[in-house]
């Protein structure tokens, strides 16, 4: 492949990533909350439950930017604490998936709708193409984070 092609594909990458920042950031903005906060919740629900620790290493973020995180949280009954039951000392963040969809659903239905037409119209060989380039590429952004991370 020549390099004029894999710059025109690394530029529309990078549009795409960007475009999808906005996007999530403007959904965030209308449900009330900042984009990262956003996007831990999408930790969260992805995840499911976890101590506030594993947040914490997750997120990156300090213990107490954790607390403030789920008591943003916690006041929109999004999330709920509760103690582990063998160490008291640790806090497991219990998402409450309903809410969370009932909040976010409306926000992301006609997204949803659109990009599943995208798709429809696709034939399964290109969509299969799609799937290997996004699973390699999530790889690739995976290992550059964790070398990164482990400097």
């Amino acid at each position: 492949m020549d390099s004029e092609t894999i710059k025109q594909i690394r530029k529309l990458v990078q549009e795409y990533a960007y475009s999808s920042i906005q996007m999530h950031e403007a959904v965030a903005r209308r449900a009330g909350f900042s984009g990262t906060d956003h996007r831990y919740l999408g930790f969260l629900i992805e995840r499911g439950q976890m101590t506030a620790g594993e947040l914490s290493n997750l997120t990156g973020l300090t213990t107490g930017a954790i607390t403030g995180l789920i008591d943003r949280f916690e006041k929109k009954k999004l999330v709920k604490r509760r103690f582990d039951k063998d160490d008291r000392r640790k806090v497991i963040i219990e998402p409450n998936i309903k809410s969370i969809m009932a909040l976010f659903e409306p926000l992301y239905k006609d997204f949803r709708s659109m990009s599943e037409k995208l798709t429809a119209s696709f034939t399964e060989k290109e969509i299969e193409i799609v799937r290997i380039y996004l699973t390699k590429s999530i790889g690739i952004m995976n290992e550059t984070a964790n070398k990164l991370d482990n400097r």
